[in-house]
């Protein structure tokens, strides 16, 4: 599974406005909630659970935020860009920059964790991190996440 399968177009946000882990949680729920057939109060909460577990800003200025719903038929996958950066406790304490948010059917497993290794893979890649960060549009946002996946 390609992570263009699973990201929806209309949730990719290049200019995100949130200034704080909530804020920028509520924007990017706000964007997949209608593709989830979901409130996006309840993405944010389902979220927020996880992020009770520990920080998803896994370091690099990327942050990962994830959780499980009840009633989704696949997985789901929206992406937002803050340039300035927010404090998202990632863990190595600098600001988070580049956000995936992955939201999978309750009780699932195998394809949520491949694709949280996927993205990882995808980011590890200091370049492609790079690029996602200098590019203007959401369309160059997915070429680049395209061809990054490809080469996997």
């Amino acid at each position: 599974m390609r992570i263009l399968d699973v990201l929806d177009k209309a949730a990719v946000l290049p200019n995100l406005a949130g200034r704080d882990k909530r804020g920028v949680l509520e924007e990017i729920s706000a964007a997949m909630a209608p593709a989830l057939d979901s409130d996006p109060e309840r993405v944010v909460q389902v979220l927020l659970d996880r992020e009770k577990l520990g920080s998803t800003g896994i370091g690099d200025g990327i942050a990962i935020p994830h959780g499980k719903m009840r009633g989704l038929s696949r997985l789901h996958l929206g992406f937002g860009r803050s340039r300035e950066g927010i404090d998202f406790d990632a863990m190595d304490g600098k600001p988070t920059m580049l956000f995936f948010v992955l939201l999978a059917q309750e009780g699932s497993v195998g394809d949520h964790l491949k694709m949280l290794a996927r993205l990882s893979r995808l980011l590890k890649d200091a370049d492609i991190r790079k690029r996602l960060l200098e590019v203007e549009t959401a369309e160059e946002i997915l070429t680049i996440i395209d061809e990054g996946d490809a080469s996997q």
